[in-house]
């Protein structure tokens, strides 16, 4: 059962402690607040199950603060209570968002049941939030393709960060997959069902981007001809991927600071900051030490998104994902195609487990979706882009040849992830990799021998 507490708003002092004795008496712990300035004090201060507050009110009234408490969290569940049971102030509530209402003098079994009916609906909705996050977790995670001992301590670091607020750097050369963990903090995280926002930092001149990351109010330069809220404001809630932060001209790098220290933004052409509440995450495939060493990149700002970082390993230094993801970009290319399912020839195998992916995760889906498409019912050698097969024919100088993986290790690598990847069923793995399961046995059998 979810923590049933239940915020009272009254400014007469003896129906508060009629409604608190009530409440409690029904086994609900009871916050109270004299007036609407104090309940919006304590509100953000715990997760309320209910809110019962009275219409009349001296200062601020009920209706006003309903309106404050939904700006605060949508999803708040708010009960009022009135004496003056016109149909214009039932009509005006419920327009406004509110739960339910009730008249004074209320049956206390009355008001204690509809608390309860509110209850529940607070429930469902917390119960439909962790279900969109589990929906964002396993979309995301399963994206990420890989058992490496580098890849697994990246999974274990979002899962530990995923719900803090802090600001996360995640390095990496291009192609690695940032955004794809930048994703996967989000979805994992209790913003899932807020919005995902991202911007190349690099990709847009600064004028553009200092309007586009901040916004803009109607006439502040031509072409403003109306406000734009800007992407601080517009992922309100949820998260901001600020994609090669490196590139950031030095004139933003300051106002990025600034927003982020007092988590405001001054549109362009206003005089007045705006609040925001989005997470930052950024993202960068340079050295940012070596960048303020050089004084490139502000120092404290680098400090400012370093709050926690993540790694990511270029996909040459966990070569034993590779058959995973080669496998995984061959399905997901089926789908797209509508055409069955190619296994991939251990000779095309080898070739892609030894060539160095300078383009890394993305090189490779690139490579296999290629190769899916020229290849017959097979992806073999013959299809893999001319370099692929230059390297598997004349050797990789990049490497030491001692180390290379034979064809055979290459393989039975391969057929053991496959197998391990659909759970230990050996009739299924036979089918993903396109050969007989009397002959899958024969090589288990070969392996457990050596």
């Amino acid at each position: 059962m979810t923590d049933q507490n239940v915020l009272v708003v009254e400014d007469e002092e003896l129906m508060r402690s009629i409604l608190r004795q009530l409440l409690e008496g029904a086994g609900y712990e009871v916050f109270t607040a004299d007036s609407a300035e104090a309940a919006l004090e304590i509100f953000p201060t715990r997760d309320f199950s209910v809110t019962v507050t009275d219409i009349k009110m001296a200062g601020m009234d009920g209706l006003e603060l309903l309106d404050r408490l939904k700006a605060i969290d949508p999803e708040a569940i708010v009960i009022v209570i009135t004496a003056y049971s016109s149909v214009d102030s039932a009509i005006a509530a419920l327009r406004k968002g509110v739960y339910d209402y009730v008249t004074k003098p209320f049956v206390n079994e009355n008001l204690l049941q509809t608390i309860k009916n509110a209850i529940r609906t607070k429930e469902l909705f917390r119960e439909n939030r962790a279900l969109r996050r589990e929906l964002g977790r396993h979309y995301n995670f399963s994206e990420i393709i890989g058992t490496s001992a580098s890849l697994q301590e990246i999974f274990r670091i979002v899962g530990k960060v995923a719900d803090t607020s802090a600001s996360v750097l995640i390095e990496g050369e291009s192609g690695t997959g940032k955004e794809l963990v930048a994703r996967a903090l989000h979805f994992n995280s209790r913003r899932a069902g807020k919005p995902f926002l991202a911007v190349n930092c690099g990709a847009l001149p600064e004028s553009i981007l200092e309007s586009e990351l901040f916004g803009h109010v109607k006439g502040a330069f031509t072409g403003a001809v109306a406000d734009k809220k800007g992407l601080f404001r517009s992922a309100e809630g949820g998260t901001l991927f600020l994609d090669e932060i490196g590139e950031m001209p030095s004139a933003l790098q300051v106002k990025l600071l600034r927003a982020l220290q007092e988590h405001e933004v001054t549109p362009v052409g206003a005089s007045l900051p705006v609040k925001f509440d989005a997470r930052i995450v950024a993202a960068t495939n340079k050295n940012l030490e070596t960048e303020v060493a050089e004084n490139r990149f502000r120092e404290d700002l680098f400090y400012r998104l370093n709050v926690i970082e993540i790694a990511l390993p270029p996909l040459r230094a966990r070569r034993e994902d590779i058959a995973l993801l080669a496998k995984h970009f061959s399905f997901k290319t089926a789908r797209a195609q509508n055409a069955p399912e190619k296994p991939i020839t251990p000779e095309a195998l080898a070739a892609l487990v030894n060539y160095r992916w300078q383009g890394n995760v993305r090189e490779l889906e690139n490579a296999v979706e290629r190769a899916f498409i020229l290849s017959g019912d097979e992806i073999d050698l013959a299809s893999l882009p001319p370099k692929i097969r230059q390297n598997s024919a004349g050797g990789d100088a990049s490497f030491d040849d001692a180390a290379r993986p034979t064809l055979e290790e290459t393989e039975r690598r391969y057929i053991l992830e496959t197998l391990a990847s659909v759970g230990e069923d050996k009739t299924e793995a036979a089918r993903l990799l396109g050969i007989d399961l009397s002959t899958l046995y024969r090589k288990l059998k070969r392996y457990d021998e050596n």
